[in-house]
């Protein structure tokens, strides 16, 4: 099954612009977090151990302390249950894990969204569950933030919507989590949010529906014996997917051999590693024989590329074996990366 039917069965893209001003004064710190103080409770305890304090006769959730990529957070929610998430390409895999997110993120609308700015391949998600934007554009917009009053605020520390400089002013609203996204794999990273949210057997149950439906269409596809490039088309150059990125991972998994990048040091954007950037010559000195296959792309986008000058000779072009991965395949995440399966089940079964 793809992502979207699997939450409806278990749940009934970078510049900066002008960071916005910052809180309104230490009474509006002060008083977000006398609001918020219900939603954090107890005291910081270790990742093994949680600490509850009684308030009257109910008990206040339990706490952890909990490591993650921008610093290590205190009094994390051993069960949270108001969720913001400042990251919209980490709201997915939220989401997937059926994490009580209330509100995220969002991007200008573009072809890899709906109207509201939220990744198309778990926007349904999203609208089940009433997650409302919080913001839209890549700064946080602590102000909006705080008045959502979440318990716990996770985001990213890559891409970008990278919120490490804004981590201390975020973690006076909230407790909160910053995950790198661009080197691991989407299924290491359900994982980590699983153990660190308490949802680690939901993570589980995401992982294995999706290692048994890679199994299931690697079974029924032919695979082509030539490698497999995994590109973007930039027009003046050509961005190159590693075998060690989420897409390179799962093309191998379905039993492709994924090209490796041009020889020398392409060009990167904030250090990532799971793919580069090199001229469209040397890409297409490299790819030679192999399939070409097209990451985040319309139809269209696809057919002009390889009608210019340095593509339209090449064996993939006149042997058509273009393909096209879908639009939704910058970033992965289960949803995403089902619907990259069912393409791949389409073209190659």
């Amino acid at each position: 099954m793809n992502g979207r039917q699997l939450a409806r069965t278990t749940t009934g893209r970078g510049g900066f612009p002008g960071l916005r001003a910052g809180l309104k004064g230490a009474a509006v710190v002060a008083a977000g977090l006398l609001a918020l103080t219900a939603c954090g409770g107890g005291d910081g305890g270790s990742d093994a151990s949680a600490k509850g304090e009684k308030s009257g006769d109910k008990a206040a959730a339990a706490t952890r302390t909990v490591k993650h990529d921008a610093g290590t957070a205190e009094k994390v929610p051993a069960q949270p249950k108001r969720i913001v998430s400042v990251s919209v390409t980490m709201t997915g895999h939220l989401l997937a894990l059926d994490a009580p997110v209330i509100a995220s993120q969002a991007t200008p609308p573009s072809v890899i969204t709906d109207k509201q700015g939220f990744f198309t391949q778990w926007s349904d998600a999203a609208a089940q569950n009433s997650v409302k934007v919080a913001y839209q554009g890549f700064e946080p917009d602590v102000e909006k933030v705080l008045a959502l009053k979440p318990d716990l605020i996770v985001g990213a520390s890559s891409g970008a919507e990278n919120a490490e400089k804004f981590y201390d002013k975020l973690s006076v609203v909230a407790p909160t989590l910053l995950y790198r996204h661009d080197d691991v794999s989407w299924q290491d990273l359900t994982a980590r949010l699983g153990k660190d949210l308490g949802l680690e057997k939901r993570a589980t149950e995401v992982v294995a529906a999706h290692d048994k439906r890679v199994g299931e269409v690697k079974a029924a596809i032919t695979v082509p014996k030539q490698s497999a490039a995994l590109v973007r088309d930039n027009q003046s150059a050509m961005t190159v997917f590693t075998p060690e990125s989420a897409q390179g991972r799962l093309l191998t998994s379905l039993g492709f051999t994924v090209l490796e990048p041009p020889a020398g040091k392409g060009e990167t954007q904030g250090g990532r590693s799971d793919f580069a950037e090199f001229s469209q010559e040397k890409v297409a000195d490299t790819a030679k024989n192999s399939s070409l296959l097209f990451v985040s792309h319309t139809p269209e986008e696809i057919t002009a590329a390889t009608a210019r000058p340095v593509w339209k000779d090449l064996p993939a072009v006149k042997d058509k074996r273009v393909y096209d991965l879908g639009l939704d395949t910058f970033r992965l995440d289960y949803y995403s990366a089902g619907n990259l399966i069912d393409k791949i089940e389409k073209a190659f079964g």
